[in-house]
């Protein structure tokens, strides 16, 4: 020892994360939130804040879907309040604003949807016990996509069901399905498995009964370009796959002009040798038409690998537009 007094470190600041007060949202912030603080050494703080998303009862198809759970944690980036901020992706407007950052794309959870049923029933298993009643299947839904896509799997089936529009949280949507009011709700995968609430799914829907929408089951955490230091933490969650696969659903989404809301799905899956196949829906609400298309290419997994997942996605939606996908949709501009 030389005789020289000890000076104290001070501990590193808090990094405040920005994100919405659903139960969901808490849980995928806070499970963000420990995995920074694992690569970092430095304490994260939940920030929450409400979205339009949150406060609105209206139908997302209603207010537009895009952007009203993100602008308002956007706004608190821009202006300072929050570090960073975690999204589920498939919220995610297409469009990226000046001065924001998609710092990393953690590795994707499941990204099927799920039928959450009474009595723990299958969607066959319910239709056929309720036409046995005499009535339809009851299955609820915010989602333009799952409406079109169970309406075309029953009119297939010439099956009895009745897709009803609900809102709210995984709990209030449960709790239809809990109290009688409604035979069953379908929600993400990804999601109840988040909440540690898996054991409640009665049935996974495969990818041929329904597609999720782009970017299901992944999240997107962002963060200001100015700020390089903590860009370059983030992007260790990064998981390259993930963020090449989403990016060709995204480009799907963004050339037919689409929101979240609308009735679009998409899913990049990677086969053998880094092929990446892309699958698209576009249908209308009441199953009537439902358009189907797939396409696939090698990507390598170097700088460009975006770029080449980009143009797959935008190739493949050219073909559901010359299809006849805009009028389907009702709420593309030209």
């Amino acid at each position: 020892m030389n005789g020289q007094p000890l000076t104290e470190q001070a501990p590193a600041a808090a990094l405040r994360l920005g994100t919405r007060r659903s139960a969901l949202a808490m849980a995928q912030s806070g499970m963000v939130a420990r995995e920074v603080t694992r690569l970092t050494g430095r304490p994260v703080e939940l920030v929450e804040i409400t979205t339009y998303g949150d406060t609105s009862r209206e139908a997302l198809a209603q207010i537009g879907g895009t952007g009203v759970f993100v602008s308002a944690l956007r706004d608190a980036l821009q202006e300072g309040r929050i570090d960073f901020a975690v999204h589920s992706l498939k919220d995610l407007p297409t469009a990226a604003p000046e001065g924001l950052a998609l710092a990393a794309v953690p590795v994707r959870e499941d990204a099927r949807d799920a039928l959450v049923a009474a009595e723990g029933l299958t969607l066959d298993e319910l239709v056929e016990k309720l036409a046995g009643a005499g009535r339809p299947a009851r299955i609820g839904t915010g989602s333009p996509r799952r409406m079109a896509q169970l309406n075309a799997w029953a009119r297939a089936r010439e099956a009895q069901l009745e897709t009803v529009a609900i809102r709210g949280n995984v709990d209030t949507r449960i709790g239809y399905v809990s109290a009688g009011e409604l035979d069953a709700v379908v929600l993400a995968t990804a999601g109840l498995n988040r909440l540690g609430r898996s054991a409640e799914i009665s049935q996974h829907l495969d990818h041929e009964l329904m597609l999720p929408a782009p970017g299901q089951g992944a999240l997107a955490i962002e963060c200001t370009t100015a700020n390089a230091e903590l860009t370059a933490a983030l992007a260790l969650l990064d998981h390259a796959p993930t963020r090449v696969a989403v990016a060709a659903e995204r480009a799907l989404l963004a050339a037919l002009e689409a929101g979240c809301s609308a009735p679009v799905a998409a899913l990049a899956t990677w086969g053998r040798e880094n092929e990446l196949q892309l699958d698209g829906v576009v249908g209308d609400p009441d199953g009537t038409a439902l358009l189907k298309m797939s396409a696939n290419g090698p990507i390598v997994l170097d700088e460009t690998a975006e770029r080449q997942a980009r143009a797959l996605g935008h190739a493949l939606a050219v073909r559901l537009l010359d299809a006849g996908a805009a009028t389907l949709m009702g709420e593309r501009a030209r």
